[in-house]
């Protein structure tokens, strides 16, 4: 395989990547991500040592770090084997990968693309429902919350506690349970179980639910997160974030 064929073809991953997320029911290229991923990324990783187009790929985990050329901060946490999205069964067994801690590691990539660091409450990530991406790929978006956001969180907080509980105040125009977790790292906790276990009718119907998890410094100062769901009424996980990121011009 020629240096030049993967130059072109991956000129053309990046020019297909670039469209790819302009709105949430885009759906032009419904496999796209997948192609880039597993065509180009883990390909040219092999061959070459580089990723492109994507920032990293662990081969070992399972995933690559995939940079939104439209988005200037954005990155998307993408598995490297075929997972559709949030109602993808293998996601919920036994031994499988946590994507979101993944994820949250990926926000380095967003503090290099924002030029500076990026305190924890400021970073969200976000998967989006069936009726509400434009991928059939799972994906984690993962970028700066919306100022708004993280008042509400930060101004709420004693309201979340450890178990799953409706917000009072509604989140980008709708209503989320949350739930509190403790810890600067997710560790082995992934939130695709905890929304399952936690709540029978979004484990019979994970299709329909948008989750989002928030990085949080809690009143006593103490790190962790926020883990936002809502599977009632056409949430779009991914509005709580702010590709922007007009959270960092804040005090």
């Amino acid at each position: 395989m020629s240096a030049g064929f993967i130059a072109r073809t991956t000129m053309v991953a990046l020019t297909l990547t670039a469209g790819l997320f302009a709105t949430p029911v885009a759906a032009d290229h419904p496999n796209a991500l997948w192609r880039v991923v597993h065509g180009l990324c883990l390909r040219d990783s092999r061959f070459t040592g580089t990723p492109a187009p994507c920032l990293s790929v662990d081969r070992r985990s399972g995933y690559a770090v995939v940079p939104d050329l439209q988005r200037p901060t954005q990155v998307l946490l993408v598995p490297t084997r075929r997972i559709k999205g949030i109602e993808s069964p293998e996601i919920l067994r036994p031994g499988a990968v946590n994507y979101w801690q993944a994820a949250w590691d990926a926000r380095r990539w967003v503090e290099r693309r924002a030029g500076r660091a990026v305190s924890r409450d400021r970073i969200g990530l976000a998967i989006n429902s069936i009726s509400s991406r434009s991928q059939n790929q799972l994906h984690i978006h993962v970028d700066c919350l919306t100022p708004e956001v993280r008042r509400e969180l930060t101004g709420h907080q004693r309201e979340i506690g450890r178990m799953w509980t409706t917000l009072r105040v509604g989140l980008a125009g709708r209503r989320y349970r949350a739930r509190r977790l403790d810890g600067a790292e997710l560790g082995e906790r992934n939130p695709f179980l905890l929304l399952a276990r936690g709540d029978a009718q979004a484990r019979a119907h994970m299709g329909r639910e948008t989750l989002v998890v928030a990085g949080a410094t809690f009143a006593d100062g103490s790190p962790g997160f926020f883990l936002l769901a809502n599977g009632q009424d056409h949430a779009f996980g991914e509005s709580l974030l702010d590709h922007r990121c007009a959270v960092l011009r804040e005090p």
